[in-house]
């Protein structure tokens, strides 16, 4: 059995749950319960405080964890990072009240900053040679500088809606983030493999992710011009059909690209466009 810490609430969580569903790793619905077993996958997951994680997956509590890079960096414990997940993404910033005059990182010498990640904070004041003072606070960082008690704040920044709404604006990224999944470093020869079979079935999704599956007619002689657009994983699918001026072709298109490459296809003499979405893929 492989125990899997997720963090308890939050976006993280949302994301992180799905993520689980789409692999077939399938829960029970006891939400307050700290500990689940998966029906028919030797996983359970652990809910914990998302800066629990790092150290409890270090020390051995938990086998693996989905955490956000933030507070893996910030904690610095001696769990491997397995994979980057692609979801949760944010970043870490500087901000200031929006009516201050900003000159660059020199405005912060002599400041106080109020933050919940002082360890990456200060390794990045250090390198550039600024000298404040941080103000240790966990939770509510935004709040600070209306209140008296910072001059500034270091914190997560998603939309930014959360710094307009305290008068503060964003004035230096400092690390981006996403959700990570680490690893104990002994994990035994049982425990690696169900990881490893984790790790396919996340491969499988993240490579579906953004694309789509197209299918099309096309006169034999475009074939060319068609494939161009079409590259696909290796190389598009053509199929004759009974009529013997027509082909169909079969491929991959990434989401970013679709109308563009559609527009095209047509203009060319493609016919029968057919998209499917793609729920995994096995490269």
């Amino acid at each position: 059995m492989l125990r899997i810490a997720v963090q308890s609430k939050g976006r993280l969580y949302e994301e992180t749950m799905a993520l689980l569903n789409e692999a077939g790793i399938k829960l029970g619905k006891a939400r307050r319960t700290l500990l689940l077993s998966a029906v028919e996958f030797p996983v359970e997951i652990l809910f914990l405080r998302d800066d629990d994680i790092p150290q409890s997956v270090a020390n051995g509590v938990a086998d693996a964890g989905i955490v956000g890079e933030n507070e893996y960096v910030e904690k610095g414990e001696e769990a491997i990072l397995i994979k980057r997940l692609g979801f949760s993404k944010c970043r870490l910033s500087l901000a200031i009240p929006k009516d201050e005059d900003y000159n660059g990182l020199k405005w912060f010498n002599g400041r106080t900053i109020a933050t919940s990640y002082s360890n990456i904070l200060k390794k990045y004041l250090q390198e550039y040679g600024v000298k404040a003072s941080l103000h240790e606070i966990s939770g509510s960082v935004e709040i600070a500088p209306g209140i008296g008690l910072a001059d500034a704040i270091f914190d997560i920044v998603s939309s930014g809606s959360t710094l307009i709404s305290n008068q503060l604006k964003e004035v230096e990224v400092v690390m981006k983030s996403e959700a990570l999944l680490i690893a104990n470093r002994n994990l035994s020869k049982d425990k690696r493999e169900i990881l490893d079979e984790l790790l396919f079935r996340f491969d499988a999704i993240q490579e579906a992710s953004g694309k789509k599956y197209v299918l099309l007619n096309a006169p034999k002689g475009k074939v060319n011009e068609i494939t161009e657009l079409l590259p696909g994983m290796k190389s598009p699918t053509v199929t004759p059909l009974a009529d013997e001026g027509w082909v169909s072709i079969q491929s991959v298109i990434t989401e970013k690209h679709f109308w563009e490459i559609i527009g095209k296809l047509k203009a060319i003499g493609a016919e029968g466009i057919i998209v499917v979405p793609i729920e995994k893929m096995i490269l």
